[in-house]
């Protein structure tokens, strides 16, 4: 069986293209193969800043031949929808076969399809993806790039590789897209190994890349950029800082990657670790290097793509050169900040910020801050924190947007905040809190527990969902212009992680939402289920509780959640919940039929068999255990009294007919499944869980 290779080579794909461009050619050509009737065994994609490249195991020499029947018009029909019909399947009268149906006679076309080779099939296939290819930008170049039909690529197109392997041979894939023909040749290195060189399969392609320095594999740059800028680094009693992302981005920069080492120089030593690293990675995608003892950063690390003969010594300097220019400006910018916050202090940094717009309709970040201040005192006493540092923490949180640090990188903004707290003299709790109050930005970011860190972040993100709310901005669809949904999950994870008791109807009226509090909270509560749902519990078990009272209140509904999410996981419970479906079925029916509602009057003197009195007895238990459970919040206590009905509830459906022609002894068993109804939901809806 053929296995076939292709090869994409071009000038420089910028590196953030290159992971979406590998899946999209996998996607595009395996697709392709298999809709034309050719499969395939196994397939991977690989990438360099000058190439794309896709192998494909296993293809079958030619597509199978297929057979289709086609049912046509009655052999009465007018002329001319047979025709029609002869044009459609290209056969002649005489090919048709004619079959009697209900209705009379009908033609029936037998279509025969011989296979096609697959070299025929990938010639199209290929074509179609590399014309319909979905980069971000693409462009057109050479003498047709007036031509609004030419080729367009990321980069200018230089060469195709396509070709079948076989333990016959090699077959060149017979292509020619935009000018240029498919062949079997590729290229080195750009630098060490430039000349063009033939190849006879994928093995062949890597081993030979690899020797004209070229790694095909960006996962094997990666992990070899990993292990020698950490090698380096641990040779000279120093860390390199993780940075997956990074690292990612650089392979797909470098075909040869040469890893080099230097050392940031002493006078730039006092700026944050965060400053350093952050205009190493954004403006030269350096790794940055650490002492461990004291956490300071004093190096770097960038990778080559050409391994030097003077060992890459004029590269670090002219690295350490630009390195330096970048740097003088991030401590200019951290110069100027200190002053201003020693004359101004925070407050005045933040001045400016009554010019800034935050919403049209929603006046400046001032107005915001000054609210947020008045809502972070609000919260405070409800997750431990002094009330005045939440409330100075919250109007000094977003100073820093008026840094010159933070206009410069904008992704410091907290971070530099807690700098400048610290160097004002702040309470550390203040500073923190002026980094944290973003927190958490997403569902794997840490999560604030200081309490005034806690106030402050909460107090920041209801002032966006209920300011929001109020002027009709909500999430539609897949459009949250102002990440509103990750300042709902922002909520639930501060109040989750933290334990805290807070009733969200209140706070959203006392953040603005007023008569869109209810709604809000509906959106809290979808924002949790998918939260839930990621951690195994089922949306149907967070209806069941969301119908209970406190549904405001997080913690109290997620501790009921797992509760019953953990019950439900139970044979008793599972047979419990059959149990109450058929018990307020049966009384429901009753209901609608006799028009009243059988919920009083339940007694044991009118027990005719031993399981209606072990039932009686076994509802007063539980009612008696589950009342204090619930008042002391243990719904897991709760959970096991409303589990122990189990059994007497299965034997009196067993030994007694409710409907029974006797109409006390009926009213009694229907007032007795009201019991049951009602002493299961005072735990949990179960009516609402589906199944």
């Amino acid at each position: 069986m053929p296995d076939l290779l292709i090869e994409l080579f071009s000038e420089e794909i910028p590196a953030r293209m290159q992971p979406r461009a590998r899946e999209d050619l996998k996607r595009l050509v395996t697709q392709g193969l298999v809709d034309r009737g050719l499969t395939y065994g196994a397939a991977a994609a690989f990438s360099t800043p000058r190439r794309l490249a896709l192998a494909v195991e296993g293809l079958p020499a030619a597509s199978p031949r297929t057979v289709e029947e086609r049912k046509g018009p009655r052999t009465d029909a007018p002329a001319a929808a047979i025709e029609g019909f002869l044009r459609a399947t290209g056969l002649t009268a005489d090919q048709l076969e004619r079959r009697p149906e209900k209705k009379g006679e009908a033609f029936f076309a037998r279509i025969e399809r011989p296979g096609r080779p697959a070299a025929a099939i990938v010639a199209e296939v290929l074509e179609d993806a590399i014309r319909t290819f979905p980069w971000p930008k693409s462009m057109r170049w050479g003498a047709a790039s007036a031509d609004p039909a030419a080729l367009r690529w990321v980069r200018p197109l230089q060469s195709i590789l396509c070709i079948l392997t076989t333990a016959a041979g090699v077959e060149v894939v017979p292509l020619e897209v935009g000018g240029i023909a498919a062949g079997a040749v590729t290229r080195g290195h750009r630098f060490h190994a430039p000349d063009a060189f033939a190849v006879t399969g994928f093995a062949d392609y890597a081993t030979r890349l690899r020797s004209a320095r070229v790694i095909l594999d960006p996962a094997e740059r990666a992990a070899a950029i990993t292990h020698e800028a950490g090698q380096t680094a641990f040779a000279r009693g120093l860390e390199v800082v993780p940075d997956p992302a990074l690292v990612e981005e650089i392979a797909g920069l470098v075909e040869w990657p040469v890893v080099l080492m230097g050392r940031i120089a002493p006078e730039f030593l006092h700026l944050p670790p965060e400053v350093l690293q952050t205009s190493m990675r954004e403006h030269q995608k350096f790794l940055s290097v650490r002492n461990p003892a004291t956490g300071r950063i004093e190096g770097f690390v960038t990778v080559a793509n050409i391994a030097a003969a003077d060992g890459g010594a004029a590269i670090l300097n002219g690295n350490a050169r630009v390195l330096a220019a970048r740097l003088s400006d991030a401590r200019f910018f951290w110069d100027n900040d200190l002053r201003t916050v020693a004359t101004e202090g925070l407050e005045g940094m933040g001045r400016g910020l009554a010019a800034v717009t935050f919403h049209n309709r929603l006046g400046s970040q001032a107005d915001r801050v000054a609210r947020i201040a008045g809502l972070a005192r609000t919260i405070a006493p409800m997750v431990g924190a002094s009330p005045d540092l939440a409330a100075e923490a919250a109007r000094i949180a977003k100073a820093d947007l008026r840094s010159q640090m933070v206009g410069e990188f904008p992704e410091l903004q907290g971070i530099m905040g807690r700098y400048y707290a610290l160097h004002a003299g702040l309470p550390p709790a203040v500073a923190d809190a002026c980094r944290d109050h973003y927190r958490p930005l997403g569902p794997s970011d840490a999560v604030p527990s200081d309490p005034v860190s806690v106030a402050v972040a909460l107090a920041d993100k209801l002032d966006t969902l209920a300011r929001f709310w109020a002027i009709g901005e909500k999430p539609t669809g897949s459009k949250d212009p102002f990440a509103l949904r990750r300042a709902g999950l922002g909520v639930i994870r501060l109040a989750l992680s933290n334990g805290l008791r807070l009733h969200l109807l209140d706070l959203a009226r006392a953040a603005g939402a007023a008569g869109e509090a209810e709604d809000l909270l509906a959106f809290l509560h979808d924002r949790l289920k998918v939260h839930l749902r990621d951690q195994g519990i089922r949306h149907d078990v967070i209806d069941a509780c969301l119908a209970m009272p406190g549904n405001d209140d997080l913690t109290l509904l997620v501790r009921r959640a797992e509760a019953l999410a953990a019950f439900l996981a139970t044979d008793d419970g599972e047979n419990l919940v059959q149990g109450f479906r058929r018990a307020a079925n049966i009384l429901a029916q009753a209901e609608a039929r006799d028009g009243v509602e059988y919920s009083f009057g339940a007694d044991p003197k009118f027990a005719e068999d031993p399981s209606e009195s072990a039932l009686f007895a076994a509802l007063d238990a539980a009612e008696a255990a589950i009342a204090p459970a619930l008042s002391a919040e243990d719904f897991a206590a709760a959970m096991r009294a409303m589990a122990a009905l189990r059994g007497p509830i299965d034997a009196f459906f067993t030994a007694v007919q409710v409907n029974t022609d006797n109409a006390v002894v009926r009213r009694n068993r229907l007032n007795l499944l009201h019991r049951i109804r009602a002493t299961c939901l005072r735990v949990a809806d179960l009516a609402r869980l589906e199944g």
